[in-house]
């Protein structure tokens, strides 16, 4: 059930974090954002557990996800400036 949990919360982070990022290079569409967000919740989730913030099996929260979907959308943003500069 764990991992449904993170899915579901990484999708309302993704959401939110596409809201708080700033810049045109955001990725569009809505799949495309919750994808990312999710990942950003999976990638909050193994940071947490490593740096012992988190019992291991226990999720990221809400907050730990949205900064882990922050995390993701700045990455996506260098790469595609980086891929449309060249």
């Amino acid at each position: 059930m764990s991992i449904v949990w993170t899915i579901v919360i990484g999708f309302l982070a993704g959401v939110i974090a596409k809201f708080l990022t700033p810049g045109s290079n955001e990725p569009t569409g809505f799949v495309l954002t919750a994808i990312l967000g999710i990942v950003g919740a999976f990638v909050a989730t193994y940071l947490g557990q490593a740096l012992h913030w988190y019992r291991p099996g226990e999720g990221a929260g809400l907050i730990g996800a949205v900064v882990g979907a922050i995390i993701v959308l700045m990455v996506w943003a260098f790469f595609s400036n980086r891929r449309h500069s060249v």
